[in-house]
């Protein structure tokens, strides 16, 4: 790969892809590399959409980084060699394309950690140490069993990290879905205590996103569960994505149970939908075995205990019946 080659990363909107993706752009960036774009996918967040390929396609680019987005044998741009970082469940890896995968790990690292490791080979990131732990903190926890993320606790406290780690997760929950504010307020601070403290522009709308997905999960909390065999069903409908964290609330409430958190109206004519568990299921490959017709939506990628996917409503109410619920 040469400097002044055009690179595209294409990474995943949550905290953890973002702060990925601003940590390799400051590296390449500190090694040489001049034409450097980040490009996050839309709402689905699918690599593989022809939307998301469009985006990426207007970069030019001659070389791509694919962030905490998964892997499969497809490529998302035929001809440009792409690497994939990522900790989900590998599935594939485009014929001459690169997959560095953390899902075998033990324990298994996030995203934004591997490529701040990766890149303390190439050049000096030890000052935007607290950019891989804020995506460290959002996925794993304070208590994540990694020297980085002690290490970075102790010089920037775990205070802010944690109060940027909720403002940084903002953008991509809000109704109005803004994940870059989360990367400009990254790059354009040198410490979380200076982000969670700043009267930027773009602090500014990650905290009224933060009230805007307070609210909505305030609300969202009211719903109950139904349940059909040995799964419970969180259904709201909210333009704010709040399903992952109502599907999280309620997998410590249910341990004997995989709890899917269903919302409507977080993208117009789909489910959105997660799934959690604590029962000790593979929800992978819980949602591979339901063997839904062929058809548009995607589902049943990520983690062993952490799933979820987007259909059109038909599809949904397919899954529904072959789960147990009545439609």
């Amino acid at each position: 790969m040469k400097p002044e080659q055009p690179v595209t990363i294409l990474h995943d909107s949550d905290a953890d892809g973002v702060t990925a993706g601003v940590v390799l752009q400051l590296a390449l960036s500190r090694v040489g590399y001049s034409k450097v774009t980040r490009v996050i996918p839309d709402r689905e967040r699918n690599a593989w959409t022809s939307a998301n390929r469009e985006s990426v396609k207007a970069s030019v680019p001659e070389r791509l980084f694919v962030l905490d987005l998964g892997s499969q044998s497809e490529p998302i741009i035929p001809g440009v060699a792409t690497c994939f970082i990522d900790r989900h469940r590998p599935e594939g890896v485009p014929k001459g394309d690169t997959l560095i995968s953390a899902y075998t790990w033990n324990p298994i690292p996030n995203t934004s950690l591997i490529i701040w490791e990766l890149c303390k080979s190439l050049v000096d990131v030890s000052d935007i140490d607290w950019i891989a732990a804020i995506g460290t903190m959002s996925d794993l926890g304070e208590k994540a069993p990694f020297e980085m993320l002690a290490i970075a606790k102790s010089k920037y406290t775990a205070k802010y990290l944690k109060e940027a780690t909720a403002l940084i997760n903002a953008s991509r929950r809000a109704a109005n879905y803004q994940p870059e504010v989360a990367a400009k307020a990254l790059l354009t601070h040198t410490s979380p205590k200076e982000l969670v403290n700043s009267e930027s522009e773009e602090v500014a709308q990650l905290r009224t996103a933060r009230e805007e997905v307070k609210v909505a999960l305030e609300q969202a909390r009211k719903a109950a569960p139904v349940f059909a065999g040995n799964v419970a069903l969180v259904q709201m409908n909210s333009p704010c994505q709040i399903h992952p964290l109502i599907a999280q609330s309620w997998r410590t409430r249910l341990p004997k149970y995989i709890v899917i958190a269903a919302n409507e109206g977080y993208i117009p004519g789909r489910v959105n939908f997660s799934v959690r568990t604590d029962c000790g299921t593979n929800v992978l490959d819980f949602l591979g075995n339901l063997d839904l017709s062929e058809g548009e939506g995607n589902y049943g990628h990520g983690h062993d205990s952490a799933s979820g996917g987007s259909l059109p409503i038909e599809k949904w109410h397919e899954l529904l019946s072959k789960l147990g619920f009545d439609v």
